[in-house]
């Protein structure tokens, strides 16, 4: 039986909303009414068996930086004195630094002075800091070794931040709940693992609109909420911050959850300019080519526009709308498939409106580092001048209420695209027949 354990687990992970809504099942049991145990078992059916399978291929994970074991099992040979960290520890930024550091000490070298013919001790000055016992080959083996793990310790710390980012652009601050939060009520327990499932599905490959994570399910999880004398809006809020959750919430929650969201909007947009300033992006059409880093940037502007718009909902919870009339900075566009594109023209389309508006704004990072202004004015005047309505497009208010989605079976997807069974999908995935998500088959 699952335990509400399980539930919170899950919320860094990436389950099946069928799978998820087993979990919520086994919670609540005798709880459910009939009506209620009907709307939940059109998606917990589908943890069992759908279509005559009973599991999925996709990962259930979101992938994880690698960490520097590798070289620390190395740094324990050259370093024998040092208190090297933990393997446990050795994904972890801050039991790293520390021991980068203290090794770096032990043969002389300052930090970030990792340039091979600039940087390292000839003899003499090998003597001089203790250190003549220490053949050249040694000290250059400890001296390369150290340069690698100050750039691994670098790409590390990105990789986090990158992934902390990409949890966010799916289900908000779902990841940062806190256990004892969590666990406080379990009406909210469930809503929120749900909904955090429905959240973390995969994209599917479309010209389309992509399925909205709050469906009849969530609503009805939802209902059971308000019904809930104990229910922890708190913690609802770190994933449904809507006007009617951030209503019941004291001030001084609120005003934490406004520094929270601008904290990561300052540093999304500094990971977003370290992104830009590296590539070759077409502002004007947001299409990618071959070379650009789109799974970097899609899932940092993901995490952009979600931190944005949670942090204009709580500014309209606390009326202080007026804050957007000084400072508004705009969405992000993804970066766009060219075939996607294509057919988009193909049926009739085109490019979505708000790139135009996007490609008009000053860039997020020059607002939030004040070298340019973007005052609600200015978005709302650029969005009429393009033919977009900046209320309903979310660019200057909270986006308007919306329907709620019908549940419908999480597909098996290969880079987007839909296969029908997932030993199928799992065999496409094997041997590489996708191609810029253009389907072809391995010669006989």
């Amino acid at each position: 039986m699952a335990t509400i354990d399980d539930l919170y687990s899950s919320l860094a992970r990436r389950l099946r909303p069928e799978d998820a809504a087993e979990l919520v099942r086994q919670e609540l049991g005798a709880a459910l009414s009939s009506a209620e145990s009907t709307i939940l078992d059109r998606a917990a059916r589908g943890a069992h068996a759908r279509g005559g399978w009973a599991y999925s291929s996709m990962s259930t994970e979101f992938q994880q930086p690698v960490g520097l074991a590798s070289q620390v099992r190395t740094a324990r040979d050259l370093f024998p004195a040092l208190a090297a960290p933990a393997d446990a520890e050795c994904d972890e930024p801050a039991a790293l630094a520390p021991y980068i550091a203290a090794a770096s000490g032990a043969i002389a070298k300052a930090p970030g002075a990792s340039d091979f013919k600039q940087h390292r001790l000839n003899r003499a000055d090998r003597t001089a800091v203790g250190l003549g016992e220490l053949s050249k080959r040694q000290y250059n083996k400890r001296f390369r070794l150290l340069g690698r793990m100050e750039a691994k310790l670098v790409t590390l710390e990105r990789e986090i931040r990158k992934r902390e980012y990409t949890l966010v652009a799916k289900s908000r601050l779902a990841s940062r709940i806190a256990k004892a939060d969590f666990v406080a009520d379990r009406d909210s327990a469930c809503f929120i693992a749900y909904l955090t499932a429905r959240a973390n599905l995969r994209s599917v490959f479309t010209n389309g609109a992509q399925a909205r994570p709050y469906d009849e399910i969530a609503d009805m999880l939802f209902a059971r909420c308000r019904r809930s004398p104990t229910a922890h809006w708190w913690a609802v809020a770190h994933v449904h911050p809507v006007r009617e959750v951030l209503d019941r919430l004291t001030d001084e929650q609120k005003g934490r959850f406004l520094a929270v969201w601008f904290d990561l909007l300052a540093g999304i947009a500094e990971l977003l300019r370290s992104v830009w300033e590296k590539s070759r992006f077409d502002r004007a059409t947001m299409i990618v080519k071959r070379g650009d880093d789109s799974t970097t940037w899609n899932a940092i502007a993901g995490a952009w526009n979600k931190a944005r718009e949670s942090w204009i909902a709580v500014l309209h919870a606390l009326d202080m709308d007026a804050l957007l009339d000084r400072l508004c900075p705009g969405k992000v566009l993804r970066l766009m498939a060219a075939d996607v594109a294509y057919w988009h023209r193909a049926s009739g389309g085109g490019l979505e409106p708000d790139t135009a508006v996007w490609a008009a704004l000053p860039a997020p990072w020059e607002v939030l580092g004040g070298t340019a202004s973007c005052t609600r004015a200015e978005v709302e005047a650029v969005c009429v001048r393009c033919g977009v309505d900046p209320v309903a497009k979310g660019w200057t208010a909270p986006r308007p209420g919306r329907a709620v989605e019908a549940f419908r079976p999480t597909p098996e997807l290969v880079h987007g695209v839909a296969v029908g069974h997932p030993g199928l999908a799992a065999l496409l995935r094997k041997v590489g027949v996708f191609s810029g998500k253009t389907l072809k088959l391995p010669a006989s």
